[in-house]
């Protein structure tokens, strides 16, 4: 049997059908918009696309659903990792 999978910062498992999910929060919608570009150009460098996004001016939802239609899977948690490093924060004072 393997072992459970570290659930990459942010994230949280959630139940039927096995999915990650994140929401990501921006200062301003020229961040949130960043973010969603280099998002699409992630998805198209990796071949790996979130099942669902759901953003509005400030924010963004990722989906991710198990590649393999089972358990998730190191490719969907190197995936989140992955988005994870496309977030940058706002800062203390930033708008």
């Amino acid at each position: 049997m393997t072992a459970p999978l570290d659930l990459p910062e942010g994230w949280e498992a959630r139940g039927k059908p096995p999915t990650l999910f994140r929401r990501f929060e921006f200062a301003r919608y020229a961040d949130t918009r960043r973010f969603l570009d280099a998002l699409a150009a992630l998805a198209e460098e990796t071949g790996l696309h979130p099942q669902n996004i759901n953003f509005g001016t400030t924010y963004v939802n990722v989906t991710l659903e198990a590649v393999e239609g089972g358990a998730l899977t190191e490719v969907e948690h190197r995936f989140a990792l992955r988005i994870n490093a496309l977030f940058v924060p706002a800062r203390d004072g930033e708008s």
